[in-house]
């Protein structure tokens, strides 16, 4: 799939954020600028409008490394790991405490060493010109035969 302008990218988002419920996880994978923090934008201010909340500054969390949002009876958690350097920083996280509630959402997950068996991997990258985007989508655990080539 490709993104050709930010309008796909809104599209985009809105499509994932009519599958996602609560209890699920996101990681995203991208260059530095590539869009990660765009899409999430995307993505929870199309939440917040589904459940008749004002839009949020959806900031990026990479000096803060979390943010959370309250959609309703859905709970947000943005993580930014661009500044962890190892993997117990990321246990310290709590993260991986399971909540029912809350949609996930992770910003370079490379340093996560035991994944998600329940997860989607979205991999954004630059194409042509950094103005186009390629969106690659895997599915683990319940995702693994979604049709995301089909939203």
């Amino acid at each position: 799939m490709q993104l050709k302008s930010l309008e796909d990218t809104q599209k985009f988002s809105k499509k994932i954020s009519k599958i996602i419920k609560a209890g699920d996880i996101i990681f995203l994978y991208g260059e530095i600028g590539v869009g990660k923090t765009t899409f999430v934008r995307f993505l929870i201010n199309e939440l917040e409008l589904k459940s008749g909340f004002k839009k949020s500054d959806v900031l990026s969390p990479t000096f803060n490394i979390a943010y959370d949002y309250d959609v309703g009876k859905i709970k947000i958690n943005h993580y930014d790991l661009y500044r962890i350097k190892n993997y117990k920083d990321i246990l310290e996280l709590g993260m991986f405490e399971i909540n029912k509630n809350y949609i996930k959402i992770v910003e370079w997950p490379e340093l996560i060493k035991s994944k998600p068996k329940d997860r989607i991997d979205i991999f954004i990258s630059y194409l042509k010109t950094n103005s186009f985007r390629d969106i690659k989508i895997n599915g683990f655990g319940k995702w693994k035969d979604y049709k995301f080539n089909e939203i």
